[in-house]
């Protein structure tokens, strides 16, 4: 006799997609579909995500760029893991005053007079993802590189349709924009911001690819784009600092080693500091293993107050003690033992109280893809620009949109992030691959910044310990806080009542975090792609494959 499962408070919004010669998933159809493009190709998991991330800097312009950072975790068919740490870093001619605080108290504590770390020159950090995405490809890939770059050429080239979500990202910053000649002049056609439809070709930014097509990396980092953009940066504010082309000679992505947690028989891996996930996303599983949450039942207020309580805590120690390693101690072996989440537990209260927290930033705006192919070939990636579209300025004569990563540091010298040079920022990044004996069960990943890592959690025990369907959990109701207040995701609201009398301060919005995309891997082989309602997610799915060898026909 078969259990009846109780039902789940929400209907899933997208259907997911199968097949075994791999599956692409990312925040835009087109994306998609030039990670597809390589599979077809007979390329690997790596081609296919990088070709996807080129695509999304055309079609997803306001998360993602080739002048901005992110992390990619690799895993290997081997069975090894790696972390491809491509995030911004400071320039050598950064300071901790290199920018004027306006408060030192919240809220306004981390902006800045002229908002000059959040836009313009002065808010540019060193780029990586350009330098990453190559270094990766070229190591792990089997295609050649212009060949993993032509979807993004030809798409730039050729243009494509705007959709309603990027319609909205523009009209959201359309007064910055409008300041910039260049960037304004693709984005806010005839003065207004581009409409769901507009047929969007970015021409000078398709021969900027063309020339990476044949340079690769370098040509940003040292040659005649990285000339061009540190040109455009040197008509900032001197006082502020910026990137030079120095600067990006010398960048180099770093290659770390995933942590991997243990929770209810299976490993989790994540990425290390200066991402948040893997330390925190184990220490909070650690912390909810000695609770029988599917006992609690998935829709009920008091699994909600004690996930809240976990997370709560989760951000406690990430403010405690977070950062660039080069810079920080962090004591990660610490925060990941099984004896220290039994300590934790110790921290949980049956009522909430809500309180000012230090102040802490990152941008929501980010593209996550998630990639596997036949062969066992993992890569879980996220990446950005930042805010929405970075600092909301185009390099002339390049396309290029550089980050505003500058806006993630502390104005305030003498702190924990503080600005130094050389530094890279913290990131709640979380691409996440969980495994069982060894076996990949499933790799996902979202945007969201501080939201992300709670939210990938949170998947994750939607699939061990509800058993939902890989669709359900990228799709599920979230719940975060880190300290303050609780959001609730609409589906959840019912329990707000509830979880006021346990002393939280309860707020319902729309959404939590971004757009989820996610892998399931079946033992026979069969992979299963899901994408959330969040975002303009698809999933691309390959089936079938070239003839067997000896097969012909004769007329």
């Amino acid at each position: 006799m078969i259990e009846a499962r109780p039902a789940l408070p929400f209907l899933c919004r997208k259907a997911p997609a199968r097949g075994a010669g791999g599956v692409v998933v990312t925040n835009h159809p087109l994306g998609s579909s030039a990670g597809h493009e390589m599979l077809a190709a007979g390329g690997n998991a790596v081609d296919a995500a990088v070709a996807s991330l080129l695509a999304l800097t055309v079609v997803e312009p306001m998360m993602v760029g080739i002048a901005g950072g992110g992390v990619a975790h690799l895993r290997l068919r081997n069975g090894s893991h790696v972390v491809f740490d491509c995030l911004s870093q400071a320039a050598a001619s950064a300071r901790p005053d290199m920018f004027r605080p306006v408060a030192d108290e919240l809220p306004d504590y981390m902006e800045t007079e002229g908002r000059r770390n959040l836009l313009g020159p002065g808010s540019v950090a060193v780029p990586g993802n350009l330098a990453g995405w190559c270094a990766m490809q070229a190591q792990y890939g089997k295609l050649p590189f212009s060949d993993v770059i032509s979807p993004a050429i030809r798409l730039a080239a050729g243009g494509f349709r705007v959709t309603q979500y990027l319609t909205g990202t523009i009209q959201r910053h359309a007064e910055d924009m409008a300041s910039d000649p260049e960037i304004s002049r693709i984005f806010l056609p005839d003065g207004a911001p581009a409409q769901p439809g507009h047929h969007l070709v970015q021409a000078d930014y398709a021969e900027s690819l063309a020339l990476i097509a044949d340079q690769a990396a370098a040509a940003l980092h040292g040659g005649a784009l990285g000339q061009a953009l540190a040109e455009r940066l040197a008509t900032g504010d001197e006082d502020a600092g910026s990137v030079t082309l120095a600067d990006l000679e010398n960048y180099r992505p770093r290659e770390r080693e995933a942590i991997i947690g243990r929770y209810r028989g299976h490993e989790i891996a994540g990425p290390p500091p200066p991402a948040s996930s893997g330390v925190h996303v184990t220490q909070m599983l650690n912390i909810l293993e000695g609770y029988d949450l599917a006992g609690m039942g998935f829709d009920s207020a008091e699994r909600l107050h004690l996930l809240a309580e976990v997370i709560r805590i989760g951000f406690e120690d990430r403010r405690a003690a977070s950062g660039d390693p080069d810079f920080v101690d962090i004591p990660v072996e610490k925060f990941i033992s099984k004896d220290y989440a039994t300590d934790c537990r110790m921290r949980i209260r049956e009522t909430g109280t809500a309180h000012q927290l230090a102040p802490n930033r990152e941008s929501q705006n980010t593209t996550h893809v998630t990639v596997a192919d036949r062969d066992g070939l993992i890569v879980s990636a996220t990446h950005t620009i930042n805010g929405l579209f970075g600092a909301r300025f185009m390099v002339p004569g390049t396309g290029i949109i550089p980050n505003n990563y500058m806006y993630n540091f502390d104005p305030h010298p003498g702190k924990a992030l503080s600005i130094a040079p050389g530094k890279r920022v913290p990131t709640s990044m979380a691409p996440m691959i969980v495994l069982k004996g060894g076996r990949p069960c499933f790799a996902l990943g979202l945007p969201g910044a501080l939201r992300i890592f709670p939210s990938a959690m949170q998947a994750i025990v939607n699939l061990i310990d509800h058993g939902m369907t890989l669709q359900q959990a990228v799709e599920a109701p979230r719940i975060w806080t880190e300290g303050a207040h609780v959001e609730l995701e609409p589906d959840y609201a019912h329990h707000a009542a509830a979880l006021e009398k346990m002393g939280h301060d309860i707020r319902v919005v729309p959404h939590i975090g971004g757009g989820m995309n996610a892998i399931a891997f079946a033992p026979d082989g069969e992979m299963t792609g899901a994408a959330c309602w969040r975002a303009d997610g698809t999933v691309s799915a390959l089936g079938g494959g070239l003839a067997e060898e000896g097969v012909s026909f004769h007329i």
